[in-house]
């Protein structure tokens, strides 16, 4: 029966299909170029290259150039850039806008080095304060560009720039960090993600399991049960610094106990666990975070703890607004959802 249901292709079919190919592959001309971020810099300043309408606007924060700049100066590999010839003879930024306008800043010392992960010894520089021959090997480096010739129309630049921006799956930090940051500490966090009890507290779907969401949240409770205080805003770096400094050496034993601990009470005292409701396919970060790290706290300060009211406070207006996700990444924020969760548990809400 399902095959019957196939549609099967004849040869006239296959031959509108290889004209439509093509007809659409001659449309797409480009040459290969590298270009100096010198050179970049200065046509740049002089609008050699345009920034069109349909480019986002600079919006790339402060630690995301800067960790596009120290890739440059490591000598890591960049992206391709996509310009395209314009009648006037510039060249028509497709893509690569943020990439060139942060260069331009940065080598006109307007942009400040924070946040870097390897190059420490340049926090706080800017271009000015490097060593006279890594300014001049910076503006030496060079990048490689696609050039789209000008037979390419205006409505395919744009198309080329949606599937640049849209094409590829970012791997998410947690992806990352396993990776990198291989060790006993990370076998140690994945092998508690798949704790039986953890699993049915935190409801995860297979998709987010693909991407380690689950390792994500139990590194989330150990670096925030230890030092959600230190915490700004700057998650991925937060956590990344804690996995760090724990990767080789670490207190397992006590690691093991919280982690037991906290399923065991949320367990016996949260309906759902972590989970809005029965049935539930997701469970939110900061609802996560606010129960499993809010209740290890308290736990810490009285372990024999018997609240008789959660089910009140875990239905209010208060604590929903404290579990949303509007500003989950403020130090503010993490604070005071993890500390309504504790203090009500203590019995000690103001």
């Amino acid at each position: 029966m399902k095959q019957q249901l196939l549609h099967k292709v004849g040869d006239k079919e296959r031959q509108v299909a290889e004209q439509e190919i093509r007809e659409m592959q001659h449309e797409v001309r480009y040459d290969l170029r590298d270009f100096t971020i010198d050179y970049i810099v200065t046509k740049f300043r002089e609008s050699f290259f345009y920034v069109p309408p349909y480019q986002r606007e600079f919006i790339w924060p402060s630690t995301h150039k800067c960790r596009f700049v120290e890739s440059v100066i490591l000598g890591l590999p960049i992206p391709m850039m996509f310009v395209a010839d314009m009648d006037d003879g510039r060249l028509e930024i497709v893509d690569g806008a943020q990439r060139i306008q942060t260069l331009e800043e940065f080598t006109n010392s307007d942009l400040r080095l924070e946040g870097l992960k390897r190059l420490k010894s340049l926090e706080g520089f800017v271009f000015s304060d490097l060593p006279i021959a890594q300014q001049r090997k910076f503006g030496t480096k060079a990048l490689r560009v696609v050039v789209l010739e000008d037979s390419t129309t205006p409505e395919l630049r744009q198309e080329v720039f949606d599937r640049v921006n849209t094409s590829g799956v970012r791997a998410r930090a947690s992806e990352v960090r396993r990776g990198a940051l291989t060790g006993p500490f990370m076998d140690f966090v994945k092998k508690l993600a798949n704790d039986k009890r953890f699993v049915e507290l935190c409801p995860i779907s297979d998709k987010m399991k693909k991407r380690r969401e689950d390792e994500e949240l139990v590194l989330r409770f150990f670096a925030y049960s230890d030092t959600y205080k230190d915490f700004r805003h700057d998650v991925d770096s937060f956590l990344d610094r804690y996995a760090c400094e724990h990767r080789t050496a670490f207190e397992a034993k006590r690691l093991q106990s919280e982690f037991d601990s906290t399923m065991e009470f949320v367990e016996k005292h949260f309906p759902h666990g972590f989970a809005k409701g029965p049935g539930a396919q997701i469970t939110p970060r900061v609802r996560f975070e606010a129960i499993a790290v809010g209740t290890n706290l308290a736990l810490r300060l009285k372990q024999d703890l018997s609240p008789s009211d959660v089910h009140r406070w875990l239905a209010s207006a208060e604590f929903e607004d404290h579990t949303t996700t509007h500003a989950s990444n403020s130090g503010p924020r993490l604070r005071g959802r993890v500390e309504f969760v504790r203090d009500h548990l203590l019995g000690v809400e103001g």
